[in-house]
């Protein structure tokens, strides 16, 4: 990687890190915010949070062409700014109206930050370094976000809104720092963007962008397999999950924070460990086992269930449960994310990014209106179609493996054996765009195809 690349690089993920952790400080208490601080009940709390879900489906879909015509620093600028607004929005919001207006522009501004700051991730790395760089960015969106938990929880107090006002306060004050941070990026000149003016000559940034999206089995096949995983993970934390833990295992609500504790400390301790582990590895099959891992998490919830008369057998379980999750996610951040980038053609990184990103909003927004409900009253048939979820991930991986090339399934081998088998001297590409992303780009744009490694 070249200092250029490095540089931009690290100033993405500084200002990711101070957003995440200003997010930290108002997710756990947002419901209550709006339900009790506001006395706006319970309805308009949900309508809120599912808010956050419909903004994100109404502009994802164009974003992506935004980002492939325009780059993706003035998305990501407007996204900080929309959020920075829609945070203070919420803090100030007294009324149902005011408070749906501030939700839905805060919702809009997330919602593009992320394939934005994805696609500046791509353009910052190679296809040897990317699945570092998604894992450190994982890494620190998780520890930012707990530490933006832990400090948030000794700062509210639901008898001085007041307290609730310097939570959104901090909040979009961190997202004006993440504008500013990437304001300062300088991404790296190169192959990428000479592609940014082509895409309005061969319409990869229309409607046919849509269609070679769609005509790229890896990649329907790859978002089909995000919605089963986000539904089967994080569609469940924040309604399905919770609910079956508090109706069938009987567990308290503060146990419950402890078990999301326990989740991001896996993430944090584990993420580089678990990064050594599955670089080297074909990206599918480490999803497939990650299936596996969240089939056992999935029965492991079921065990607490059937002894919820033993309480402590039965926390252990659930603590046990969300643990299993993070390390299924320790294992995902260095694999989904970069397999996403190293499938698109270099013109159209941004809408690939774009198209997953909307994709986990659906799954996010479709878990919790049918794990809510079924947690709460439905337990076997719950954890079943959970189980079933998470085999369905193994399976679909397997699948995607069979329709991968070399360079997207095992990147780093894949280079290594193309350096291995270059001759010695200046006779290719060199620097961020030397042969590792040459085997990367000529498999995502189908111009060669490679046998895959086994």
């Amino acid at each position: 990687m070249t200092t250029a690349m490095g540089a931009a690089l690290r100033r993405i993920q500084m200002g990711n890190a101070l957003s995440a952790f200003g997010n930290g400080f108002t997710v756990p208490f947002l419901f209550i915010y709006v339900a009790q601080v506001r006395g706006l009940g319970a309805g308009t709390a949900g309508t809120v949070l599912a808010l956050f879900a419909v903004a994100a489906l109404v502009v994802l879909p164009f974003t992506g062409r935004t980002i492939d015509r325009r780059g993706p620093l003035p998305v990501a600028l407007a996204g900080t700014v929309l959020a920075a607004v829609g945070s203070l929005g919420l803090a100030l919001s007294e009324g149902v109206t005011a408070m749906f207006v501030s939700a839905a522009v805060f919702g809009a501004g997330i919602s593009v930050i992320q394939p934005a700051l994805a696609t500046m991730i791509v353009w910052s790395s190679t296809t040897a370094t990317r699945s570092r760089a998604f894992a450190t960015q994982f890494f620190l969106s998780n520890l930012g976000l707990g530490v933006g938990g832990l400090l948030g929880g000794l700062v509210v107090d639901t008898d001085r809104p007041s307290s609730f006002l310097l939570l959104f306060g901090i909040e979009s004050a961190m997202y004006v720092v993440l504008g500013v941070t990437v304001a300062a990026v300088r991404l790296p000149d190169g192959p990428r963007l000479e592609h940014l003016s082509r895409a309005g000559e061969d319409g990869c940034a229309g409607p046919g962008g849509w269609r070679a999206l769609l005509s790229d089995r890896a990649m329907v096949t790859l978002s089909a397999l995000g919605f089963v995983m986000f539904f089967a993970c994080y569609g469940q934390f924040e309604a399905g999950l919770s609910a079956y833990a508090v109706e069938a295992s009987r567990i308290s609500p503060a146990t419950l924070g402890i078990a999301l504790a326990a989740n991001t400390a896996v993430i944090v301790l584990a993420q580089f460990v678990v990064l050594r582990l599955v670089e080297r590895r074909r990206r599918s099959r480490v999803i497939a086992l990650v299936g596996l891992v969240w089939t056992v998490a999935w029965l492991v919830a079921g065990v607490s269930g059937l002894v919820a008369d033993r309480h402590a057998l039965a926390v252990a379980a659930i603590i046990s449960t969300y643990a299993l999750f993070g390390l299924g996610e320790a294992m995902l951040s260095p694999t989904v994310a970069p397999l996403v980038a190293d499938l698109a053609p270099a013109r159209m990184v941004g809408q690939y990014n774009s198209a997953f990103a909307l994709v986990k909003q659906l799954a996010l927004a479709i878990g919790p209106a049918v794990g809510g409900p079924m947690g709460a009253t439905l337990h076997g048939p719950y954890i079943v179609m959970l189980v079933l979820c998470s085999l369905g991930v193994t399976a679909l991986a397997l699948l995607l493996g069979r329709r991968l090339t070399a360079a997207q399934d095992d990147p780093l081998r894949t280079s290594l054996v193309v350096a291995a088998s270059k001759p010695a001297g200046p006779t290719g590409p060199t620097g961020p765009t030397g042969p590792v992303e040459s085997a990367d780009r000529a498999g995502s744009d189908g111009q060669a195809r490679t046998a895959r490694v086994s």
